[in-house]
């Protein structure tokens, strides 16, 4: 499984992914800044990232796309440097890591994590 952790997190977040065995590159590796979601989640798709936010706008355009690529894993909370909670993010991604190769959302906050398969939306 490979990260791609968003801009609104910090880079200190690739050294505690790697230092557990997870793949990790920061989005200010490969690409500008003010570079719009829905090219950094066909960035994702296209290289076989899983997103890691603190964005929920991707959950959103993940709903609304109907998409099940790439997966999002999104964290929630007060307090988002790894030293706070990396050990629970970290637990949190290897116990959903098939689910989310396959497409999946993942929620993570202090208390809990949260999974929903992709797509968001029911099929008829």
């Amino acid at each position: 499984m490979k990260i791609l952790i968003d801009m609104n997190l910090s880079p200190s977040w690739v050294r505690v992914l790697n230092e557990a065995g997870i793949e990790a590159t920061h989005w200010s590796q490969v690409g500008l800044a003010t570079t719009p979601d829905p090219a950094i989640m066909a960035y994702a798709t296209a290289n076989g990232f899983v997103i890691l936010t603190n964005d929920l706008d991707f959950g959103i355009a993940l709903a609304i796309a109907d998409r099940e690529k790439p997966s999002v894993a999104q964290i929630r909370g007060e307090d988002l440097r790894p030293l706070s909670i990396g050990n629970h993010v970290v637990l949190a991604l290897r116990q959903m890591q098939v689910e989310l190769e396959a497409g999946a959302l993942l929620t993570i906050d202090p208390k809990r994590a949260r999974l929903r398969l992709l797509p968001l939306r029911k099929r008829e």
